[in-house]
């Protein structure tokens, strides 16, 4: 059986990790820098170019750490070299999307336009009026930005109408049918 947490993590070429006391992980690599403070029980040594997680026994707290603390250096890594993005969708008639400067400005059918400033590190990019591409290098931020943005406005599932994700399939319903 294949454990996440036991594969070692490849560390690409111009990335440097450094683990300081406490669990302190500093990933650099050529978008940026992210740093984390990981459960101080696991053990996080790094062996030529692979990091290698290691459990001080086999209590289901730790075995859950394990997996967890690896997943998070893992997308650490990622993240500084390929960085994050999710795409949301803007469906509604008069539902659009604009930015101006660093804001994030949205017409979602309330009285007055929502506008949504950038939070630091994470990058807002519009392709037409009705598609918006969050950007980053820390996927949990990433995550956290598009679901805020999503919040304004979740899909209805009879028109659709709302924000979503690309990828997400929204299941319809089938509205009142008039007396006959």
């Amino acid at each position: 059986m294949s454990r996440i947490g036991r594969m070692p993590i490849a560390v690409p070429a111009g990335v440097t990790v450094e683990i300081a006391e406490n669990n302190k992980v500093t990933v650099k690599g050529p978008k940026g820098t992210l740093e984390r403070v990981l459960p101080a029980e696991m053990d996080i040594k790094q062996e030529g170019s692979e990091i290698v997680v290691s459990r001080p026994n086999d209590l289901k707290k730790m075995k859950s750490l394990h997996g967890l603390t690896r997943t998070l250096i893992h997308n650490m890594i990622i993240g500084v070299t390929e960085g994050y993005e999710k795409k949301l969708e803007v469906n509604g008639v008069g539902y659009r999307a604009q930015k101006q400067g660093k804001k994030l400005v949205l017409s979602l059918g309330y009285s007055h336009p929502v506008e949504m400033e950038d939070p630091e590190g994470i990058e807002t990019v519009l392709d037409g009026t009705n598609i918006i591409i969050v950007k980053g290098i820390s996927k949990e931020a990433v995550g956290q930005y598009a679901a805020e943005i999503r919040a304004k406005r979740a899909p209805e599932p009879y028109k659709g109408k709302g924000i979503k994700y690309a990828d997400e399939v929204i299941r319809r319903k089938v509205g009142k049918t008039g007396k006959k």
